[in-house]
């Protein structure tokens, strides 16, 4: 049995709006006891931004066919909503949803969504976590793609698992979402020039990430993001809970993970612009562990502070979405 430790389930609700999404907070568990242990229990030092050979872990085969295969679900108040699927570039299938306006001719931005965790048990899960995001964003003019991550295509335990999967995962992760954006292009009507993201608790981790890697994007919305798996395992509240994961473990996890840890790459996202909304009473994200991933962000870059918990606000939802039509043209 793998060692565990007290993590936060960092998830969005279902939303009960019509006309756009909205955001709960979420509940974190207290951190456990401490109980003597010879490895010293602190956050590792990350070793500064990401090098040339940290990039290339995530590097893919862009020629490769996708087989895409995409079955329209149902159209509603002017949109579009399709199941997909294409291969990974690391093997299998990528599971996700599209979603697209209805009789919007020319052109359209197309956007990324990458949803919070959840468990890959329960009834809604994957992609369809951050559906009411991707509605809203077709609403407003855009075609949009949400993916599932790799660990709900396995079943079982949202990451950080503390094994080894945790870091293949995150680097498929970071291909299947490059391989997302080659999916938006192949639509035919997505300008290639105005590509957006938009991810959500752990999703606005995975953006952390992946507007470091993927030079296509115009722009990135990070919402209640963090600086990745090791930054969430070591949060103040967290490291006295350190000493119940054995030092062995504890150590070659961080030996593999730290490398591919996102705020190691986020310094190089530009040209990309980002906008990272943050929430200063925030029990799940520490403000200062926010803040510091907006500290390592490369320019251009803005931030917007609610005082609110986790789950945001109204507000943020329309201070999102008009961010992104100055951004990436979406309606206002």
């Amino acid at each position: 049995m793998r060692p565990t430790i007290a993590l936060a389930a960092l998830c969005i609700c279902a939303c009960t709006s019509s006309t756009d999404s909205e955001i709960t907070d979420a509940t974190v568990p207290p951190a456990p006891s401490a109980v003597a242990d010879a490895c010293p229990a602190a956050r590792p030092d990350f070793g500064g931004p990401a090098t040339a050979a940290d990039r290339a872990l995530f590097a893919y085969n862009a020629s490769a066919p996708l087989n895409l295969q995409t079955t329209v679900d149902s159209t509603s108040n002017g949109v579009e909503f399709n199941t997909i699927a294409f291969d990974s570039p690391d093997g299998g299938s990528v599971p996700g949803l599209l979603t697209r306006p209805t009789g919007r001719p020319g052109l359209r931005p197309g956007v990324v969504v990458m949803h919070p965790s959840g468990i890959p048990t329960a009834p809604i899960k994957g992609a369809r976590l951050a559906m009411n995001e991707m509605a809203a964003l077709a609403r407003r003019g855009a075609v949009v793609i949400g993916i599932d991550a790799p660990y709900f295509r396995r079943g079982g335990s949202n990451p950080p698992t503390l094994t080894a999967l945790d870091r293949p995962e995150q680097i498929q992760l970071m291909k299947d979402l490059q391989r997302a954006v080659d999916v938006l292009l192949a639509q035919g009507n997505v300008d290639p020039a105005r590509i957006g993201f938009s991810g959500y608790s752990y999703g606005g981790m995975v953006g952390v990430h992946f507007a470091g890697i993927e030079r296509r994007l115009r722009a990135a919305v990070i919402m209640a993001g963090y600086g990745g798996s090791v930054t969430l395992l070591t949060t103040k509240d967290r490291v006295p809970g350190l000493p119940n994961i054995p030092c062995a473990t504890r150590s070659v996890w961080f030996r593999d993970n730290v490398p591919i840890e996102p705020i190691r790459f986020v310094s190089g996202a530009a040209p990309t612009a980002l906008l990272f909304q943050i929430a200063r009473f925030d029990t799940a994200v520490p403000l200062e562990d926010a803040q510091a991933v907006y500290d390592a962000a490369s320019n251009p870059k803005d931030v917007l502070h609610y005082d609110t918990g986790h789950g945001l606000s109204p507000q943020a939802t329309v201070d999102r979405f008009a961010w992104l039509a100055r951004q990436i043209g979406i309606d206002p």
